[in-house]
């Protein structure tokens, strides 16, 4: 019988219920933000409860949400800054795109294009929770001048576009290409092959006793 591996921490629970909770908010928001982007899709409001709940709910969720991805940025920064090794990762994607793993240069606790991603839901994030405000009708958009309510609107749909395409490239990369990352936030642990292999830098800190 094989022994079986062994394993290293990489959530702890509250990073995963925090994550998880994330998750299910941005779900919400996209759902009931889409609702109001196109006639086509308004059938989704029906999921809130109709149309004015959908309204009233959205600008809610998108606080939560807003908050959950704080809580996780407040914690992952200083992991997600840009390494020497990073640029050199970036400079090979080539070889990024053909897994040869070998040929690139080590990084720590999430690869270049997890920090990019990272940094990017960081700004659109912000983007869309101080437009949304500007929308949030009634309370806040009769404050601010029409002209700028209506560059509010343009910017809140390209950022929730944005965003929207992140968290696309974020879960194919999670389920399909690096495998192993979903377990990570289900479980909390990883192998330590697993780390070895995709984040050596953070391999060695882990097992030489470092704090995370």
């Amino acid at each position: 019988m094989s022994a079986k591996p062994k394993l290293i921490q990489r959530y702890t629970s509250s990073d995963r219920v925090n994550h998880g909770l994330l998750a299910l908010s941005f779900i919400l928001v996209a759902m009931s933000g889409m609702a109001f982007f196109h006639p086509s899709l308004y059938w989704l409001s029906a999921f809130f409860g109709g149309g004015e709940w959908a309204r009233v709910l959205h600008p809610l969720l998108g606080v939560a949400m807003f908050v959950f991805f704080f809580i996780a940025m407040v914690k992952y920064w200083k992991h997600n800054l840009l390494t020497g090794n990073d640029f050199k990762w970036l400079g090979r994607l080539g070889d990024v795109m053909k897994n040869r793993e070998e040929n690139l240069p080590p990084i720590g606790k999430y690869n270049p294009g997890q920090k990019l991603l990272f940094w990017t839901l960081v700004v659109t994030m912000i983007l869309l929770l101080l437009t949304g405000i500007a929308l949030w009708q009634p309370w806040f958009a009769p404050l601010f001048p029409i002209g700028v309510v209506r560059a509010a609107a343009v910017i809140h749909v390209i950022s929730a576009v944005v965003l929207l395409l992140g968290m696309i490239v974020h879960i194919y990369s999670a389920i399909f290409w690096i495998k192993g990352s979903t377990r990570a936030m289900l479980r909390g642990t990883v192998t330590e092959t697993w780390a070895r292999k995709h984040h050596p830098l953070w391999y060695e800190e882990m097992t030489s006793g470092q704090k995370k």
